[in-house]
């Protein structure tokens, strides 16, 4: 039987840590949430290893160093609210909630939501809200928002996504251009988002986040 607690501890040790993951809130919770509980049944004695988990072809549970770096660099304070698209089956919003004051969780699939949803009850995650619903649409009823954390690639950020960041605020997100990627940091200005790089990274481009294909004749 699988020591989970155990590969708990050196996930963050071995990938997490050597990362340059140094906020506590996000170390503390990586130890802290059995990370087994929100994957499929059948990848549970991988949960813990390098590299990212599917949910669908092109759904996915980053991995444990794309995650930790990416909310290293976003920076979630515990006053803040979150919104965090593509939960999957709630890990992200889990360790989000550890950080910050509140996270709205938006999940496409159906089925998906609801298990997020169940998974974080279970866990006792009370700060977190999984929404049904389309992901780049996120949710305006509940912003605006002081970040915004995208789970997996995009290759280009909806208009109606952007408007939901307050002035000032945060979003991460992993941008693919073919086959390269990389995580990228914006912040919220009266001039658009200004965005920076700030570690390679690949996913799977989320759905409605593909760039609009130019018309020709």
């Amino acid at each position: 039987m699988t020591d989970y607690s155990a590969a708990r501890t050196a996930m963050v040790d071995c990938q997490v840590r050597p990362s340059d993951v140094t906020r506590y809130p996000i170390i503390e919770a990586m130890l802290s949430i059995p990370r087994e509980r929100f994957v499929p049944a059948a990848a549970r004695d991988v949960a813990y290893v390098g590299e990212h988990i599917h949910f669908s072809p092109d759904r996915v549970l980053l991995d444990p160093r794309v995650m930790g770096k990416m909310l290293d660099a976003v920076a979630i304070n515990s006053d803040e609210l979150v919104l965090d698209i593509g939960c999957g089956l709630g890990y992200s919003a889990a360790i989000i909630g550890w950080m910050a004051e509140a996270v709205i969780a938006i999940e496409e699939d159906p089925a998906l939501a609801e298990e997020a949803a169940r998974n974080l009850a279970e866990q006792e995650v009370m700060n977190a809200v999984v929404e049904q619903g389309p992901l780049a649409s996120g949710s305006a009823a509940h912003g605006p928002y002081d970040v915004i954390v995208i789970e997996g690639a995009v290759q280009s950020i909806p208009a109606a996504l952007e408007s939901q960041l307050k002035d000032g605020g945060r979003i991460a997100a992993i941008f693919m251009d073919g086959q390269l990627g990389q995580c990228r940091v914006g912040r919220k200005t009266p001039n658009g988002i200004s965005w920076r790089r700030v570690f390679d990274a690949t996913a799977p481009v989320l759905p409605g986040f593909a760039a609009e294909k130019a018309f020709e004749f």
